[in-house]
C-alpha cells in the first residue's frame, strides 16, 4: 500500500539506483542542508547531495518542483499526531511517516490509521542506531529487522529509509541501497524537537513559509506542539505559494 501521488514524485528516472562511480567510504558524515540557497531558494548544498550521492538511491529534494513532500519522524508520541493526522485529512495532504520500532510496536493504532488514509510509512531504523557505526551486518538487521515487522504486522513493505541523526556514509548509503530502499534527507527543517523549548507559532509558520521552494522535503517532528498548532496554515501557505502538497 503506498501513496502514488508522493511516490511519483520520489522513484524519477534521474534518481534511480545506479552503480556508484567511486569507492564507498566509510567515514561518518552529519547531513546539513546548509543555508546558502539558490534562485529558486533551494539550499545548494541539498542540490550537491542529490548530485553526489544520486547514483546511490539517496536524496535530500524531490525532483518535482511542483511539490512539497510532508514528512514527519516518529521517534515517540507525544499526543500530538492524532491531531496532525486530522489536519491532513482535513486538508487533503499526505504526508511520509518515518517510524522507528519502538514507535511500530507501541503505537499501532495510529500506525494503521496512517496506512488507511493513504499516508507513507517510512523506516527510521529499529533502533535509531546511526549507521555508519554499525558493522555492515548490523546496518542490514536495523534497516530490514523493522522492515519485516511492519510487513508482518501491517502488511505494508516500506521502501523509503531516514538515517537516524542525519548521520551517513558511503558505505551506510550503498548498504541502504541494497537492502532494497531509497535514502531520504531533506532540505528543510527547524529545531522543533525540542519539547520543551517550542518555537512560537509565528517563529515556525515565518520560518517554515519562508523556506519553502519547489522539490521541498520538509523534516517535521510530530512531537512538536507548534507543528500540530501550525501544520494547516502551513499547508495553505504552501498552496498560495502555488505548491502541491
Amino acid at each position: 500500500m503506498k501513496t502514488a501521488v508522493i511516490g511519483a514524485a520520489l522513484l524519477t528516472a534521474g534518481l534511480m539506483p545506479a552503480a556508484a562511480a567511486y569507492a564507498a567510504d566509510t567515514t561518518k558524515i552529519g547531513y546539513g542542508q546548509g543555508l546558502a540557497v539558490d534562485g529558486e531558494n533551494r539550499p545548494t548544498d541539498a542540490l550537491a547531495f542529490n548530485e553526489r550521492y544520486g547514483s546511490l538511491g539517496a536524496y535530500a529534494l524531490s525532483p518535482d518542483r511542483e511539490r512539497i513532500l510532508l514528512t514527519f519522524d516518529q521517534g515517540y508520541e507525544n499526543g500530538y499526531t492524532p491531531v496532525i493526522l486530522d489536519t491532513l485529512k482535513e486538508k487533503g495532504a499526505k504526508a511520509i511517516f518515518f517510524l522507528t520500532g519502538d514507535y511500530a510496536m507501541k503505537e499501532p493504532e495510529l500506525v494503521e490509521r496512517m496506512i488507511a488514509e493513504g499516508h507513507i510509512l517510512g523506516n527510521h531504523g529499529m533502533t535509531h542506531a546511526s549507521l555508519p557505526t554499525l558493522s555492515d551486518s548490523k546496518a542490514c538487521e536495523e534497516i530490514l529487522s523493522l522492515h519485516n515487522y511492519v510487513l508482518s504486522n501491517y502488511g505494508y513493505e516500506m521502501q523509503y529509509f531516514r538515517p537516524p541523526c542525519g548521520e551517513y556514509s558511503e558505505r551506510a548509503l550503498e548498504i541502504v541501497q541494497d537492502c532494497g530502499y531509497k535514502t531520504v534527507f531533506w532540505s528543510s527543517a527547524y529545531v522543533d524537537w525540542k519539547t520543551d523549548d517550542q518555537p512560537s507559532p509565528e517563529e515556525g509558520i515565518q520560518k517554515l513559509s519562508g523556506a519553502a521552494h519547489g522539490g521541498e522535503i520538509l523534516l517535521l517532528h510530530s512531537v512538536s506542539s507548534t507543528n500540530a498548532q501550525i501544520l494547516g496554515e502551513l499547508i495553505d501557505q504552501f498552496r498560495a505559494k502555488g505548491y502541491k502538497v
